[in-house]
């Protein structure tokens, strides 16, 4: 089984407004709504892939479950639990005149402590040997910044394989307990290492010394110009597909969605690289969080380019 957790997640507001200007009155030509957050984005792309995730975190209030209820009626499985306050809402603003993608993402909800061993409690309660956990995307207010070292560490000791999905200190805290998995992009891992990191034989080098400190795979994400898959003594370079972008929101945790399912399928790392890199691509092409049909990624997956470094 695959478990994803988002600590913070959100409904995601997404809307067009072409030719968006500050200082005047803008006016939106669509609009959907999605429920979001990392670890959710990933479950709902597994299910695409025809894979299957449980859905775990912590909601609140009128939004919380307003969210729940979509996810229900997508059918996917899930465990959360509820808290004092409200789920927040994010805003994606899409502007096609000006090729322009942008978030506003509220804080979110407060938790306690107690809510989150809680919340631990459960999903070790039902992680199993062998199983995956995904612990992706930001904290709420009140969280502790090792968060996710104390639950990657916690979950490794129950036989589950980490995928960590995180920026800055959260990253950093993580790695403590070595995620067998993580995804940074290139400005994530300049953060994590200090300083910029201008070329791809700095990028590979940074990635081989978080082997080296226990991760077992990495994957450094290079935007529209693809990605590196390090693991072991093995770098693969899928090249980025030219695809028409109706949202990046979300891309990133389609390809942690692709990784995941194929390694719970024991998939090669050529076809795992293949297939991230199409579901990836795949989503680009869809609005909001929405996750891209199996369809898509099937087409996209002769067009992947891969070659070793």
């Amino acid at each position: 089984m695959i478990y994803t957790v988002t600590l913070n997640p959100a409904l995601d507001k997404t809307v067009e407004i072409p030719g968006m200007a500050l200082d005047t009155v803008n006016r939106i030509t669509s609009m959907r709504t999605d429920p979001g957050g990392k670890g959710i984005n990933v479950s709902k792309v597994i299910a695409k892939l025809g894979g299957e995730s449980c859905a775990v975190g912590i909601l609140g209030g009128e939004s919380g479950r307003t969210l729940l209820a979509a996810l229900e009626r997508e059918g996917l499985r899930t465990h959360f639990r509820f808290v004092e306050g409200q789920t927040r809402t994010n805003l994606k603003i899409i502007d096609r005149a000006l090729h322009t993608n942008t978030d506003i993402n509220e804080p979110g909800l407060t938790v306690s402590p107690a809510d989150l061993d809680a919340l631990l409690r459960d999903l070790l309660g039902m992680v199993h040997e062998g199983d995956i956990v995904v612990l992706a995307g930001s904290l709420p207010q009140g969280a502790p910044q090792d968060t996710y070292r104390v639950w990657t560490a916690a979950c490794r000791e129950k036989g589950a394989r980490v995928c960590l999905d995180a920026d800055g200190v959260l990253l950093a805290e993580g790695l403590k307990a070595a995620p067998y998995l993580i995804k940074p992009n290139e400005d994530e891992l300049s953060r994590l290492v200090g300083h910029r990191l201008t070329d791809t034989d700095e990028l590979i080098a940074e990635g081989r010394r978080l082997l080296k400190g226990g991760v077992t795979r990495v994957v450094i994400s290079l935007g529209e110009h693809g990605a590196l898959y390090l693991r072991g003594n093995e770098v693969l370079y899928a090249e980025g597909l030219s695809v028409p972008v109706g949202s990046t929101v979300g891309a990133g945790d389609s390809v942690v969605a692709a990784l995941a399912y194929a390694d719970s399928l024991g998939m090669s790392d050529e076809d795992a690289v293949r297939l991230s890199t199409a579901t990836g691509a795949a989503n680009v092409m869809c609005s909001g969080t929405q996750p891209a049909e199996r369809e898509a990624v099937e087409k996209l997956l002769p067009q992947v380019k891969i070659r070793r470094i």
